[in-house]
């Protein structure tokens, strides 16, 4: 089966040599998204001082900016979020983050609810909280 990868200026520059997404037949595959900031590489809500500690730290802001990633790649593919058929979540601190995340999700996907895997991870590649891989259809 013929599969067609897909990147785009959109979205968050990949951190290593993957595309943003795969079409294989009718399913879309996207590599694991997180909340930079397209072209900046920003992380929002997220300061640093210049010993790398937080001074400033807005999970809600970076739960956001993750859904408004995730739908700019589906969009870009030829999808959309109402095709999401599966979402598997990485948390870096499941204890603090998790009932932000379930709110804020829960106000993303009132109508379409595809299925949820939620894992806590120790890291992620960079300062991200949080990290999407996501299974959609065209």
């Amino acid at each position: 089966m013929a599969s067609e990868l897909i990147s785009t200026d959109k979205a968050p520059k990949p951190m290593g040599l993957y595309p943003h997404a795969r079409k294989v037949g009718n399913l879309l595959f996207l590599s694991g998204i997180g909340p930079r900031i397209p072209g900046t590489d920003e992380i929002p809500g997220l300061k640093l001082d210049k010993h790398g500690q937080f001074t400033e730290f807005d999970f809600e802001a970076q739960c956001h900016s993750v859904f408004k990633n995730v739908r700019t790649v589906l969009e870009e593919s030829g999808s959309s979020w109402d095709k999401l058929v599966d979402v598997t979540v990485f948390l870096v601190d499941m204890k603090r983050d998790f009932h932000i995340y379930n709110r804020i999700y829960a106000e993303y996907f009132k109508e379409n609810q595809p299925c949820r895997t939620t894992v806590s991870v120790n890291s992620l590649p960079s300062a991200i909280a949080i990290e999407l891989k996501c299974i959609a259809t065209i």
